[in-house]
């Protein structure tokens, strides 16, 4: 059964306006890193969304007679950006299919983020989701009947076909994305929110410590290619999809202590996938393994549950409980300031998912 064709609009029409969506970027916690395919992901994940990071789009429409391709300006940061054009270029295309009555429409589409674009934290994501949500306003415009539930799950799904995690940029406070035999109508096409979630991790903080605020030198695309034939991608993948099955418990009851240890396994992980591929490549600096260090430290000395994640880049995410701010605060200043790029750093926490705006 091909259930992709359930998200083929087949509503014909032409409509104007303008369409405003603030979508947050997430931070996989059991990580995606490989896929097949048409942007489907070798194992499945689960992420945090979070709040402050994020990317807002406004997309403006009107008709214009029908073309092969999507017609579109866009602009970045309220600047003309034709670096993005290959990307997007690649995206109308792997979407026209399932809206083809953007075929009818020109775009004007408009992007800024509250953080550091391609630093790793996950811009693409935020980015294809606030943008994938606008084309839904577009859709639902010219056929209002469709319900909430079919508009935010084709928005995930539009989402992946530009950029595999933004998926799980839609919804909140926890996503999964891609089959797992544990997860109830777990898919491959669209993430899904976590409904079994312990009350500590609705308020769960996420400081991102920016160690690089620089763009990253090897891109997220290219590292999924190397783990085709990756020497150790089998058992990676096993790994990952054995994770996920923990981690759903470890949500549930809120078990911190292996919360901690199956995160940081994880982030540490995928860096040694970028480490052991052919060409191998090293996203990691050194300030990013002092902070690493300096988090275990504190957490042996203090017993508070903190622990860190990474991206695919060399900034930092120090997860810890919300009712354990108060004593993080001043260790983040103290300790860990000082390792970020000009001391830059986000104060961020988990979220509900993207907004109209």
């Amino acid at each position: 059964m091909n259930l992709e064709k359930q998200f083929i609009c087949t509503a014909k029409g032409e409509t104007q306006g303008q369409s405003i969506w603030q979508a947050p970027s997430n931070i996989a916690l059991v990580k995606y890193w490989g896929k097949f395919g048409d942007q489907y992901p070798k194992n499945a994940s689960l992420s945090f969304t979070l709040t402050h990071s994020h990317t807002t789009t406004r997309v403006e429409f009107s008709p214009k007679k029908a073309t092969e391709k999507v017609s579109y300006d866009f602009r970045f940061e309220g600047a003309s950006a034709p670096q993005f054009h290959p990307k997007l270029d690649a995206f109308f295309a792997r979407i026209l299919p399932y809206v083809p009555l953007l075929a009818g429409h020109h775009l004007q589409i408009a992007s800024k983020n509250s953080f550091p674009h391609s630093s790793g934290i996950a811009s693409s994501a935020s980015a294809m989701a606030a943008l994938a949500l606008c084309i839904m306003d577009i859709e639902a415009a010219v056929n209002p009947s469709i319900s909430p539930a079919y508009f935010f799950q084709k928005a995930s799904f539009l989402a992946r076909l530009g950029s595999g995690s933004a998926a799980r940029s839609v919804a909140g406070p926890l996503v999964y994305w891609g089959e797992h035999s544990d997860y109830a109508c777990s898919s491959n096409l669209f993430g899904l929110p976590l409904d079994e979630v312990h009350p500590d991790f609705k308020t769960y903080q996420d400081t991102i410590l920016l160690v690089d605020r620089g763009h990253k030198k090897v891109s997220s695309t290219l590292g999924h290619q190397l783990m085709e034939g990756h020497p150790f991608a089998t058992a990676r993948f096993e790994q990952a999809q054995q994770n996920m099955a923990r981690l759903k418990g470890v949500i549930n009851t809120g078990a911190l202590d292996d919360f901690v240890d199956l995160v940081e396994t994880e982030a540490l992980s995928l860096h040694a996938m970028m480490l052991s591929s052919s060409p191998n490549f090293i996203l990691m600096k050194p300030h990013t393994l002092s902070i690493i260090e300096a988090i275990r430290d504190f957490r042996n000395t203090t017993k508070i549950p903190l622990c860190f994640t990474l991206d695919a880049g060399a900034n930092v995410h120090l997860l810890y409980p919300a009712q354990a701010k108060d004593k993080v605060a001043p260790f983040i200043a103290s300790a860990l300031v000082p390792f970020c790029e000009n001391g830059a750093y986000i104060d961020d926490c988990v979220g509900q998912g993207a907004k109209k705006m």
